[in-house]
């Protein structure tokens, strides 16, 4: 078996190490080196954007009629993994990941114009509206409504933990617009401009003091009817749709190994903790495990095919593993990791209440104080996108249609 690239893609991975060694500057680099969020601030991942959407290479997996590359799975991956190495800035997955692809397979010609081109150049922020203070997990019984009156939509209701909801345009939302016998029927979704009159956002601080995640308030807020998306009442089509890239939109492996490369050469600076190697071995061939298994699955999109139950596999392996990476950053930290020093990092959001010091300088080495703050935020990856609990129920419903 030849695991070795052609000549084409040897040629596309060195024009992409040349864009990125010519438009990815220090000031970047250093920034996403400290990074202890999966999101990155909207200042730092828009201003990276816009530099993507200036060469045309801002959505990979979108088709070139639509403002994309169309490129195949190969061609991903290694712009992927290139991207990770060089140290860019990861772009927020809302619209290009989410609801872009959901406007592609779903949308009107009119909304395709009206929001694909902002969305692609970093011009309109998005956010998430889909959990609701009591539906979580259980999404089929969101509670938020949305009224028809004429033209528009009247809707009322709330959303929690919703990214950035603060700097956000847009939020796509699932809304209530019938109850029918089932709970996923009767559900609508629906694109709000956060500017609407009604809207108003209540921050959320994560346990690693940051300010990323909100509640976002609706009250009798007006929504025109041609801002639905799909059918009214046939939401969770376009919902299920859309689960299927938030979970299965990520790449893992790539950062893990980055990540995995960051901690062997703390430990060789260091020598301390002993005693790790064995267990970096096992992590290492676990994530190794998983780069083949994302670029099977990059390769079975680029075929055409939906990323279905894939995509919880995906989520389940990809965020568990992040998590047992998170726990070795912590031991190599040692005791500097029980100092608060997040101004030796670069935290998702503002730290309300927090106070650096003046000079920014802190105990200990920057790494020791990033892998508290790393270990913190990664406690949501198994709740975020839908529980882990959740994915394995798809998968054994999956396998268990297959083998009846």
């Amino acid at each position: 078996m030849n695991l070795e690239w052609n000549a084409d893609m040897l040629a596309f991975q060195h024009e992409v190490r040349a864009f990125l060694d010519a438009e990815l500057t220090p000031e970047m680099r250093a920034a996403t080196a400290g990074m202890t969020s999966v999101y990155a601030p909207p200042s730092l991942s828009l201003a990276w954007q816009r530099i993507l959407h200036k060469k045309g290479w801002v959505a990979p997996s979108w088709p070139i009629a639509d403002g994309g590359c169309d490129w195949s799975a190969a061609q991903r991956y290694i712009f992927t993994r290139e991207l990770t190495q060089a140290g860019a800035p990861p772009l927020s997955p809302m619209g290009l990941g989410m609801c872009g692809p959901v406007l592609l397979g779903y949308g009107t010609p009119a909304q395709k114009a009206r929001f694909l081109p902002p969305m692609l150049a970093g011009e309109e922020l998005w956010c998430q509206g889909y959990s609701e203070p009591g539906s979580g997990s259980d999404l089929a019984s969101l509670q938020m409504k949305a009224v028809r009156d004429g033209d528009d939509l009247v809707c009322t209701g709330a959303k929690i933990w919703t990214t950035h909801a603060h700097e956000a345009d847009w939020i796509f939302c699932l809304v209530r617009t019938s109850r029918l016998e089932k709970p996923q029927l009767g559900i609508t979704f629906l694109l709000i401009d956060m500017r609407s009159p009604g809207v108003s956002v209540r921050p959320i601080v994560s346990l690693s003091g940051e300010h990323v995640q909100n509640q976002v308030m609706f009250d009798e807020v007006r929504v025109p009817i041609a801002n639905v998306v799909g059918e009214i009442d046939d939401g969770w089509t376009v919902a299920k749709y859309l689960m299927e890239f938030e979970r299965g939109g990520s790449m893992y492996a790539p950062s893990m190994q980055s990540r995995l490369g960051a901690l062997a050469r703390h430990l060789a600076a260091t020598g301390q903790p002993k005693g790790m190697n064995g267990r970096i071995a096992a992590i290492s061939v676990d994530i190794a495990a998983m780069d083949a298994l994302e670029l099977t699955f990059l390769a079975g999109q680029s075929a055409g095919t939906a990323p279905g139950p894939m995509a919880s596999a995906m989520k389940v392996i990809g965020t568990e593993l992040s998590q047992k990476l998170t726990e070795l950053e912590l031991e190599a930290a040692m005791p500097y990791a029980a100092a608060f020093q997040p101004q030796l990092a670069l935290a998702g959001g503002p730290i309300p209440g927090f106070v650096p010091p003046a000079d920014g300088k802190g105990v200990g080495p920057p790494y020791a104080a990033k892998a508290i703050l790393k270990y913190f935020n990664d406690r949501a990856g198994s709740i975020y996108a839908g529980t882990n609990e959740i994915q394995r129920g798809i998968l054994w419903q999956y396998l268990g249609r297959r083998n009846s």
